[in-house]
């Protein structure tokens, strides 16, 4: 891997991983539409890396709320009524939200390996998430006016936790994902986005504990190239979150969707080109 790869692959998990278009699918399409041939000793590390870098970079956008809910929750446990508080329920139903795609990594770990090593295959899954950011407009077109956060009970947060088990397998989109969940359940872009990007905390260190044995393939010369894709991936991350906030206070899913769309049928041509 050179530091140029580094640095777009870097910026690639940056925008992707919250803007609702997969970044798993671009870190898998991108390299094998420009033919960069990557040890996979050596991408399995690196994409943790980029992943803890827009966990940096989401805790960074989050810190005030991310310690108020911390804050409460250990407070909820203290007075024995965890969903005591606004702040203290929200933060027990973001775990709560984590438990279903934790469980289906560890039952399906092989299998979504798998799925990494098939591009034709992240295209396709491509175009279905487009279609399920559709699939989350439909929703929301069905819930006037949208329910207030406030409203948020358990089981809508393992609706939402459902939905983002579909972004176990590269080409679904997490943050796309749990914002159709959110959709699902009568809430607001704005608002299903807000629960998505402070969902991404736990899920994200919670991979990335996962996948720590994957370091041990780190060798001195890559770490060089490590340190550019965290740092770019934190930096372009939080652009992003700021930039996906202001836009759905007002802007819809459709592009996102088209974007997915035009992306996979390109992809999929450049494979049946290949063939």
């Amino acid at each position: 891997m050179t530091w140029f790869q580094a640095l777009v692959l870097g910026a690639l998990q940056g925008a992707t991983e919250f803007l609702p278009i997969s970044s798993s699918g671009h870190l898998v399409l991108f390299p094998w539409l420009f033919g960069w041939e990557i040890d996979p000793e050596v991408l399995f590390p690196f994409t943790v890396v980029l992943h803890w870098g827009t966990l940096l970079a989401v805790t960074a956008a989050f810190w005030s709320d991310l310690v108020r809910l911390v804050s409460a929750a250990f407070q909820g446990v203290r007075t024995l009524n965890p969903f005591g508080t606004a702040e203290s329920k929200l933060a027990w139903l973001l775990l709560l939200a984590s438990v279903p795609a934790a469980l289906a990594g560890a039952l399906f770990d092989s299998l979504i390996r798998g799925a990494f090593s098939w591009p034709p295959l992240v295209a396709v899954l491509l175009l279905i998430n487009g279609g399920l950011l559709m699939t989350g407009e439909w929703f929301r077109s069905r819930r006037d006016p949208a329910a207030k956060p406030s409203e948020l009970e358990a089981p809508d947060a393992l609706v939402i936790g459902i939905f983002q088990t579909l972004s176990l397998f590269p080409g679904i989109s997490r943050s796309g994902s749990t914002i159709v969940g959110g959709l699902s359940r009568g809430f607001s872009r704005l608002e299903s986005a807000r629960f998505a990007l402070l969902l991404a905390v736990p899920i994200i260190l919670g991979a990335g504990i996962a996948a720590s044995g994957d370091f041990r393939t780190i060798s001195s010369e890559t770490v060089q190239e490590f340190a550019i894709g965290f740092v770019t991936a934190a930096a372009v991350g939080f652009a992003a979150i700021r930039w996906l906030l202001r836009y759905l206070s007002s802007g819809s899913l459709r592009s996102f969707a088209a974007y997915c769309a035009a992306v996979g049928l390109l992809c999929l041509a450049v494979a049946i080109y290949r063939a």
